[in-house]
């Protein structure tokens, strides 16, 4: 689709025109033309939006979709029609599908099914086979199939060796393996965050220290193995210092905070509203102020929506028995262009592609054009009337929110969603 964007803000620090506004020629999906003005007698979709912005399409690190198995919650179709509404155009798929996302031809049939999309679906195949934690999963043929990480999804690797085996094999393919960070035996039976109000609630805690023993033996382990390892969505104060710490030491370690982490404390459990049932737990304003400031310090290398649909029958349910799980990419980049600065948001949100292996696309001519367009600026609040997804599981429904999305375009297609 050929399209004129006229009039946008660039946001891109590997491009000349960053923070110069701009018109941008797109034909046959390739930036021709970067200008202050631009004219053309061509038939040409003429996209001219308030206050417009354009920064490198958005890269979402850890997405489920359901699909296979669980297409009630949430199909690969409506799943990146939501994603590219909301400003993405890379999403990496996580393996908690049914049956496990732990084969070469589970990772092809995802493949296969987001073929001919506006979003990339980068498939994460599961560490293990059905993600039990027993037996290391078909890597390296999952890898040759385009998966771009390994991660048992939400499900700590109990057993170090397990571990360590991972690391060491996936070197021999420049693999990256993810730990997710939790002690299970230390929060077996835990729901939130362990502190004075978990204990006034009568809610069983999950304490910070489950989190930060487990990082703390995860780069042990990478210190003696190398490799690379990828520690999903920390939470805690101490996470950050551990992770700065490895950063510090030469480690090959990246980590990632989820939204929600950013946004919302275990004060909010006050309503016992099971939305904020979240894993990683929602933590104090302690831990929020640390994970921002390791966001804005580069500690922490990018952010993620961790958009997990459920149900309502699981969530719609007493505390104790609903699932962990939000979505968030509708709302992912209002609320953390709440929290930091818009330059800095733009980072976070494309701060995993290096690690990941997702192409990067500069906004230069004669690049490919993978862009994310949105408005910095707006102030609005997340209803249920935003929400895209089937699942409507959302922890940061009515949450005042800044900056909205107007869409994307990337693999020659353009999608807008409002104005």
């Amino acid at each position: 689709m050929n399209v004129l964007i006229k009039s946008a803000t660039i946001i891109d620090p590997s491009s000349k025109h960053h923070l110069k506004k701009r018109d941008l020629l797109i034909e046959k999906g390739i930036i021709t033309k970067i200008a202050a003005s631009i004219k053309t007698s061509k038939k040409i979709r003429e996209i001219s939006l308030t206050n417009l912005h354009v920064s490198s399409g958005w890269f979402d690190s850890s997405v489920s979709f359901g699909e296979p198995g669980y297409e009630d919650r949430e199909t690969i179709a409506n799943g990146l029609l939501t994603a590219a509404k909301s400003g993405f155009t890379h999403v990496a798929v996580n393996s908690n599908t049914l049956p496990v996302c732990d084969s070469k031809s589970t990772i092809k049939y995802l493949k296969s099914k987001s073929e001919g999309q506006l979003v990339n679906l980068y498939p994460i195949g599961a560490l293990t086979k059905e993600s039990h934690g027993e037996l290391l999963a078909e890597l390296y043929d999952m890898h040759s199939e385009g998966a771009i990480a390994f991660y048992d999804y939400k499900v700590p690797v109990a057993n170090p060796n397990m571990l360590k085996i991972a690391l060491q094999y996936s070197q021999t393919f420049d693999g990256l393996v993810q730990s997710f960070p939790l002690e299970w035996s230390l929060a077996k039976f835990g729901m939130v965050n362990e502190n004075i109000n978990s204990t006034r609630l009568g809610l069983k805690g999950i304490p910070p220290f489950a989190e930060e023993l487990q990082i703390t033996r995860d780069l042990y382990i990478l210190e003696y193995t190398g490799g690379k390892l990828h520690i999903p969505t920390i939470s805690t104060k101490k996470s950050v210092q551990l992770i700065r710490d490895a950063k510090k030491k030469g480690l090959n370690v990246t980590c990632s905070v989820s939204i929600n982490n950013l946004i919302c404390t275990d004060d909010h459990l006050e309503s016992f509203d099971s939305n904020y049932k979240l894993l990683p737990p929602l933590r104090t304003k302690k831990d929020v102020d640390a994970l921002i400031k390791g966001l804005n310090d580069g500690i922490i290398d990018g952010v993620t929506s961790d958009h997990c649909p459920m149900d309502i029958e699981q969530k719609q349910t007493e505390f104790d028995h609903a699932e962990y799980g939000s979505i968030g990419l509708e709302s992912c980049f209002g609320a953390l262009n709440s929290v930091v600065k818009t330059e800095k948001a733009i980072e976070a949100l494309n701060g995993l592609k290096r690690i990941f292996n997702i192409p990067q696309h500069s906004i230069e001519e004669k690049s490919k054009a993978d862009l994310s367009l949105f408005n910095p600026d707006k102030d609005w609040t997340f209803n249920k009337g935003d929400i895209l997804s089937f699942s409507k599981n959302a922890a940061l429904l009515g949450k005042k929110l800044r900056g909205t999305v107007y869409g994307t375009y990337s693999n020659n297609k353009l999608e807008i969603s409002r104005a």
